[in-house]
């Protein structure tokens, strides 16, 4: 079982953006994934800067793959996305159907991402047919539900389980940073660059609830499987999946790293980094904003 570091989901500054890669080259990382997947506005590092990235990463032994945007919303959505399938030089993870029939016209074999939201074997088996090698399940599976996935799982497909970071739950045409600075999507000033782990909501008691990404949906607590791996060995893992953060990713990544060599790692030591509490409830089949043994009030 190895780490795989995924898509930078927020808006950061050029110079942040190359900073934090220019580390991650050196994180004990197999695979990294590249692009913007959230929001085509984005535009500090457009697809020849992340191709450029994607080469150094490369250059340094990471396998890097492509990740594509997951709510297609114009023509020039789509010209990005087929450019991204026809560049030939790294592999793709497809974030909604369209990428997929794309990738397997085009004979490119995939990653099938989490947006996809592939909860049976039926679906596994299309998906692997038309050129998926790996594929994620979506971040509110639980444990025993993935168990009966993997029984069945097409022979070679890989599966990555998305572990640590603020879980991505839904995504929509309106922005919702921009909704509560009250501007018009087309006008958001980018606000999003002032939030670099995305803008907490709370509810009317204080409680977190969710985080706010522009176009999309976080949950508020982190989701970490850090305390799961044995359970992830048996399952068959192959690899884990780290969403990126605005500080202390390296030490998130050591940490796993620690842990999958078999040295103890404190939950405390990593909830320390955390930009929100820690949550694990899908895992368990329960509320996702619960951990462990707390249950949700």
């Amino acid at each position: 079982m190895n780490l795989s570091l995924g898509p930078l989901l927020y808006y950061w500054s050029r110079d942040d953006v190359l900073a934090f890669y220019d580390e991650a080259q050196h994180w004990p990382v197999a695979r990294v994934y590249l692009g913007e997947s959230v929001c085509s506005r984005r535009h500090l590092l457009r697809l020849p800067d992340w191709l450029e990235l994607a080469e150094q990463l490369a250059a340094a032994g990471k396998e890097v793959v492509l990740s594509t945007q997951t709510l297609i919303e114009s023509e020039s959505d789509l010209k990005t996305l087929r450019r991204v399938v026809g560049d030939g030089r790294f592999q793709v993870e497809a974030n909604e159907w369209g990428a997929v029939r794309l990738l397997s016209e085009a004979g490119v074999p995939f990653v099938a991402g989490t947006t996809l939201n592939i909860y049976n074997h039926e679906t596994l088996d299309v998906l692997a047919g038309l050129g998926a090698q790996r594929w994620l399940p979506p971040v509110e599976i639980s444990r025993d539900t993935l168990a009966s996935l993997q029984k069945r799982a097409p022979a070679g497909m890989e599966t990555e389980v998305f572990a640590y970071g603020r879980l991505p739950l839904a995504y929509s045409a309106r922005c919702f940073t921009a909704r509560h600075y009250n501007l018009p999507k087309d006008d958001c000033q980018f606000r999003c660059l002032d939030h670099a782990d995305g803008l907490l909501l709370s509810t009317r008691e204080g409680k977190p609830f969710l985080t706010l990404n522009g176009i999309q949906t976080q949950s508020a607590g982190v989701y970490t499987l850090i305390g799961e791996l044995p359970a992830l060995r048996e399952l068959g893992i192959a690899s884990l999946r780290l969403s990126p953060q605005s500080w202390h990713m390296g030490s998130v990544v050591e940490a796993f790293q620690a842990a999958l060599a078999g040295e103890p790692v404190a939950a405390s030591t990593l909830a320390r980094i955390m930009p929100g509490p820690p949550v694990d409830g899908y895992w368990h089949g329960r509320a996702g904003l619960e951990y462990g043994t707390e249950r949700a009030c």
